[in-house]
C-alpha cells in the first residue's frame, strides 16, 4: 500500500493528506436525495479505514443527507476514539436560509459543530457564490468565526473566477481571513477552471481540492453507464455529463489504456492525474473500505509526460457545470441542485 504524503492547505498553516474523503457518501436516505449514500455502520468502517491508512482530512456540507452526514462522521470520529487534533475537518454553508448572511453564518457554523461534535472546525467553505448579500458582510462574518476559535481556516466552492478574486480583494483590504483552498468541478472530463479559476487560485496561493476526481465514475470504467445504484438514480450525475458523452468517451478510451499499461485499475490513472497537475487533494466519496485503498495506492502512480499529453489531448471545451447564474440570468443546468458537490 502506498505510503500517505501530506501537503500544505494553501497558506492556512494546516497540513492535509494527499487524499481527502468526501462525506456526500454519508448519511441517511432522505426523501428527494440520494439513494446510494452509505449508512452509519459502513460510514464508520470507511472512516476507520482511511484514518488507518493516513487520511486525515475529512469534506462534508451541512446539506449533505440533511445534516445526517455531518452526524455519521461526528459519530465515527467519537467511536473510534480519534483525538480531534489528528483530524482536519471541513464543511460547507451556503444550501440553507439566508445562503451567506452574517446571520446564516453565525447560525449554521453551531448546527455543523452541534453534529460534528466538535467545538471547532478546521476548515469552513462557502458552497456557492450569494448573490444576495454584500461581500463584505459574508467575509467579515466568516472573518469573525476565525476570530472566535470556531473556524481555523476558510475555503470557497464553486463560483466564477471574478467572484474569487473579488472576495480575496475584500478580504485583504479589511484585514480579514482570505480564503485558503478551493473546491471546484476538476477531473480529466472537465478542466474549464483551468481558464481562469485556478490561475486566480495560484495567484493566492490557494490549495485545490477537487470534488468529482473521477467524474462521478465515468473515469472508473470503460463503459459510460453503471449498474451500479448512483449509475441508475444520480439524475445530477447525467444533468453533469450526459450530454458530452460522445466528446469525453474518447479520454475515457484513454485512460483504461494507460490503466492498462500501468497494470491498475482506471480510478488510479484518473486520480493520479490531479496530483500530477498540482492539486493538493482530490475530494473522493468512498462507500466501502475496498474503494479507500484504491484511492490511497493510486498514490504510487506516477504519469509521465507523453502519458499526460495523450490523456488531456481530446479534451475540447465544455459548458459550465457548477457556478450559479446571476439571478434573473438562464441558470447552467442542473446547477441549483443542493445535492451537487
Amino acid at each position: 500500500m502506498a505510503q500517505m504524503s501530506y501537503a500544505p492547505l494553501g497558506r492556512s498553516g494546516i497540513e492535509v493528506s494527499r487524499v481527502c474523503l468526501g462525506g456526500m457518501s454519508f448519511g441517511e436516505k432522505i426523501a428527494g436525495g440520494h439513494q446510494w449514500v452509505a449508512d452509519y455502520e459502513a460510514t464508520r468502517d470507511v472512516i476507520a479505514r482511511a484514518l488507518e491508512l493516513g487520511v486525515n482530512f475529512i469534506d462534508t456540507a451541512n446539506c449533505y443527507a440533511a445534516g445526517t452526514s455531518e452526524e455519521f462522521i461526528g459519530r465515527a470520529l467519537r467511536e473510534l476514539g480519534v483525538p480531534r487534533e489528528k483530524v482536519v475537518l471541513a464543511s460547507k454553508v451556503f444550501f440553507n436560509e439566508g445562503r451567506l448572511s452574517a446571520a446564516a453564518i453565525s447560525r449554521e457554523i453551531d448546527g455543523t459543530l452541534r453534529r460534528l461534535g466538535t467545538d471547532y472546525l478546521d476548515l469552513y467553505i462557502i458552497h456557492r457564490f450569494d448573490y444576495g448579500t454584500p461581500i463584505e458582510e459574508t467575509m467579515g462574518a466568516l472573518d469573525a468565526l476565525v476570530r472566535a476559535g470556531k473556524v481555523r481556516a476558510l475555503g470557497a466552492s464553486e463560483m466564477y473566477a471574478y467572484q474569487l478574486h473579488d472576495m480575496q480583494v475584500v478580504a485583504e483590504k479589511n484585514g480579514w481571513t482570505p480564503f485558503s483552498s478551493a473546491q471546484i468541478h476538476y477531473n480529466l472530463l472537465y478542466r474549464e477552471d483551468e481558464r481562469e479559476m485556478i490561475p486566480v487560485c495560484r495567484q493566492y496561493g490557494m490549495a485545490l481540492t477537487p470534488y468529482s476526481p473521477m467524474a462521478s465514475g465515468h473515469l472508473c470504467r470503460p463503459t459510460w453507464e453503471s449498474p451500479s445504484a448512483r449509475g441508475t438514480t444520480d439524475e445530477t450525475v447525467r444533468q453533469k455529463y450526459d450530454a458530452d458523452r460522445e466528446r469525453d468517451l474518447p479520454i475515457v478510451e484513454r485512460v483504461a489504456r494507460v490503466a492498462q499499461a500501468h497494470g491498475v485499475p482506471m480510478a488510479r490513472v484518473a486520480l493520479a492525474w490531479h496530483w500530477a497537475r498540482g492539486v493538493t487533494a482530490p475530494i473522493v466519496g468512498c462507500s466501502t473500505p475496498a474503494r479507500v485503498d484504491d484511492a490511497v495506492a493510486a498514490l504510487d502512480v506516477t504519469l509521465t509526460a507523453d502519458e499526460l499529453d495523450l490523456l488531456e489531448k481530446p479534451y475540447v471545451a465544455h459548458e459550465l457545470v457548477g457556478p450559479l447564474a446571476r439571478p434573473g440570468e438562464k441558470p447552467l443546468a442542473g446547477t441549483n441542485d443542493p445535492n451537487r458537490k
